[in-house]
């Protein structure tokens, strides 16, 4: 999807290629209005439209702006997961190298114990 600059008054934006086609649409329609009953017949209209459109452009970029962060948000989940399953490999061979010395403790003390007595 490509963007258009445009500048108002107060600033410079950027039009989604979405809203641009639209508002295209729209203006096509308020140009054949205009030669049928006359500049009256959108004048009031016209800013109530920009308004939509200015609103619609808004939650576009919005929309876009959520997409990135739940990209990121899944990024860091599959990192997390990643981590948690490493290191749950890591604890369970730390509890078999603790069994092991454990039974190697016991192994040893009856051991002691039988050459003492």
């Amino acid at each position: 999807m490509t963007e258009t600059v445009y500048t108002s008054s107060d600033d410079t934006q950027v039009m989604s290629e979405r809203v641009q086609l639209l508002a295209a649409s729209i203006r096509k329609e308020f140009e054949r209005m205009i030669g049928i009953y006359g500049e009256n017949a959108v004048k009031q209209l016209t800013p109530l439209v920009v308004g939509v459109l200015e609103n619609l452009e808004q939650s576009f970029q919005e929309r876009q702006e959520k997409d990135v962060e739940l990209d990121l948000l899944r990024e860091d989940n599959e990192q997390l997961m990643t981590q948690y399953e490493r290191e749950k490999q890591l604890r369970k061979g730390a509890e078999l190298v603790m069994k092991h010395c454990l039974g190697l403790d016991d192994t040893f003390v009856r051991n002691t114990a039988m050459q003492s007595s």
